[in-house]
This record gives C-alpha cells, structure tokens and sequence, in this order.
C-alpha cells in the first residue's frame, strides 16, 4: 500500500467515521435505545446498524474494489477471504454496553488492512467529539471537539505514578489478578478506567503507559487502534508469542491476549506475570 494512497484516503474515512458519529448520536438522543441482542448476547442497537449502513456505503464509494468486513455484516467464512491482501475493517459502533449506559466512552472504529497488517486507522467518539487518526509513516494524530489536529506520541515509564488502562465494562479476574502483582513491584500505581478503543488511545497520548487485555476481543475491535498505536510510537502485542496482532490471517477472528504499551520491556515482564488462564489464539 503506496503513501500517496493512505494520504487520499485518511482524510476521507476520518470524514465518514464523523459522519456515522453523528448517526450514532441521533439515535443516543432518543429515550429508548430499542436494544436486541445477537446471537453471542452481545447487544445490538439502531444506532450500530445505522452507523454500519452509512461506512460501509461510503467506504465502497471511496474504493470500490477493496472489500469490506464490519462487525454487522454478515460474516465470510476463511476460505472466502484468506486471499484478500487488502480490506477495510469496522467496528461501527465500538462499546455498545456503553452506548446504553450513556457514558459517552464509545467509539467509530474504521482500519484498512493490508497484508494482514492495520495500515491506516481512524477511532472517533462521537460524544467527545474527538478523533485518533494514523496510516503508516505518516504519524498519529488527535483532533479535539474545537477542530485543533496534533500530532500525538507515546510517553515510556520512567518513575512516578505507573498508569494502566482497564477495560470499563470488561475487567476480569485475570486483570484483578495481573494488576495485585503489578503493585507488589509498582507500588505506585494509577488505575484509569475507561471503554471501547478510548483504552488504546490513551496509550497512543501518553497519559497511560499500558493496557493489559486478557479477556475476549475481536479484530475489528483493535484493528484501527492498533494502528493509532503503532504510529505514536507503542505497540500492540500477543503475550503468548510477542508478535504484533496480525489480521485475517486464520479462521476464527477471535484476538489472542495481548498488551498494549508504550514500549516492548513491558512483554517480558506480563509474560512472567501473566496469570494461568485458557487463551484462544
């Protein structure tokens, strides 16, 4: 994937993501959030079909022959899609549970793939109004509710205050388990908790220098941030093999556990640390 394409493209999805922000809001304001529920009894809203219709529409205008996997779509089998060396990856609404807790703490997830790696990726939240962009080489980028872009970089431990990321919605025992380890050796340790890919992004922004997953993901939930990530200078690790998370590269698109931190010294020591628990790769 050429630079001068990713530099066409980002400033378009980033576009769309804040269109479908907007359709996801429309649907927030309303007093019943109409909620269904897929077949894994995760939760399903008006505002994640609606915000799926208008990016994947778009996103066919814009590149007509790249393909497109949503979370809301209706899911290829590997053997259809082992070939693609390009495609674009969504999460229209990311952080359903906090869409109907009306925390705010959900986000528009839009990242291109290609040859299995996030190359560009752009993670909006619509009631921050605040927006992650990245394609690779071309840097990392936050642009607030007042319209300013800047340039965002990772910001490695050094002493003071050791800040993890948790998920809001999904903190496990495995995590609990992790983080009373992590304290017999950083005592001094800030705990922010926060949902959907807000979590990487923190990361990416410097105001936390890690985020331990062990729990279930799937790859249209870290794909954008992953890049976002990667850009600002961290990175985005399976704990079991140490390897970045790659994509469409096997059957099931079930995550591994991984690590999102602001420097690779991390791995080591969640892998030494890491609590006894069945992970599937």
């Amino acid at each position: 994937m050429d630079i001068t394409t990713l530099e066409r493209f980002l400033p378009r999805v980033k576009i769309i993501a804040q269109e479908a922000g907007r359709a996801i809001l429309e649907v927030y304001a309303k007093t019943e959030l109409n909620i269904s529920y897929k077949a894994d009894e995760s939760p399903l809203t008006l505002a994640d079909l609606a915000s799926h219709r208008h990016i994947v529409k778009q996103l066919k205008e814009l590149s007509p022959d790249i393909p497109v996997l949503s979370e809301e779509s209706q899911h290829l089998p590997f053997s259809e899609r082992q070939n693609w060396t390009t495609f674009w990856l969504v999460d229209p609404l990311d952080g359903t549970k906090e869409f109907i807790k009306r925390n705010g703490e959900f986000t528009v997830n839009i990242a291109l793939i290609h040859n299995n790696q996030p190359v560009l990726g752009v993670v909006h939240a619509p009631v921050l109004d605040v927006s992650y962009v990245a394609a690779k080489s071309l840097g990392a980028f936050k642009t607030t509710s007042e319209g300013q872009t800047t340039r965002i970089s990772v910001q490695d431990y050094q002493q003071g205050s050791l800040n993890i990321v948790a998920s809001r919605s999904h903190a496990g025992p495995e995590t609990e388990l992790f983080l009373t380890r992590l304290k017999a050796t950083f005592p001094n340790i800030q705990l922010l908790s926060v949902g959907s890919s807000l979590k990487f992004c923190l990361v990416a922004e410097g105001r936390a220098h890690l985020y331990p997953r062990f729990g279930p993901t799937m790859e249209w939930d870290t794909a954008a941030a992953q890049c976002v990530i990667e850009e600002a200078g961290g990175s985005v690790l399976n704990i079991g093999s140490g390897e970045s998370l790659r994509y469409n590269h096997k059957d099931s698109l079930l995550n591994p556990f991984f690590i999102v931190s602001s420097s690779g010294v991390w791995l080591s020591y969640i892998q030494q640390h890491k609590p006894r628990a069945n992970q599937k790769d």
